[in-house]
């Protein structure tokens, strides 16, 4: 590991092996779940990347992907509470199965925007699929069908999460030291 970038973690939160656990929790369940049916999963890049190419090697389904690109943090460590859509979906998704891949639900402004432009394009189902959430920081009510971890109100990286377009490649899920972003 590169350790320029490992002495700006004030603490590891959510260490590899607990990642990839649950992470492998997860692929099963939705395995289960959607078995007999073809779902598409939704990733939103760019932060949840990593965790949709480990989830999916964790399943054993057929499934198909598409992507989605949303800006609502910008270089900030809190979200503006404006959601920008910067890529759209290519699939159509009238009458599919729908399941969201998301890294982290902070305030939910984000993952409310998306559930309410998803819907409008009438899928069968759509469920979320969230790494991580803040619940404290909820301000928008949102349903998560599949949670890895609840975290504190911390400013986490690592594992697809970034502050600058930083840190996404750290191999599990650490806090930032805060002079590096105050």
């Amino acid at each position: 590991m590169n350790v320029g970038i490992e002495r700006d973690i004030a603490e590891t939160l959510i260490g590899t092996e607990e990642l990839q656990a649950k992470v492998t929790e997860l692929g099963r369940q939705i395995s289960e779940d959607y078995r007999g049916r073809n779902p598409l999963l939704i990733c939103l890049l760019r932060g949840a990347v990593v965790f949709l190419s480990d989830l999916i090697r964790a399943t054993d389904i057929p499934l198909e992907m598409d992507f989605m690109a949303i800006s609502s943090y910008g270089d900030s460590t809190e979200s503006s509470g404006v959601v920008r859509l910067m890529m759209d979906l290519k699939s159509n998704i009238t009458g599919r199965d729908v399941l969201i891949v998301e890294d982290i639900v902070d305030t939910g402004h984000t993952l409310a925007y998306i559930l309410d432009n998803l819907r409008t394009r009438r899928p069968a189902d759509i469920k979320v699929c969230v790494l991580l959430s803040k619940p404290s920081r909820r301000e928008a009510p949102v349903e998560v069908d599949y949670l890895g971890f609840e975290i504190p109100d911390k400013f986490v990286v690592g594992y697809g999460l970034d502050y600058a377009e930083n840190y996404r490649n750290l191999p599990f899920i650490g806090v930032l030291k805060p002079e590096l972003y105050k």
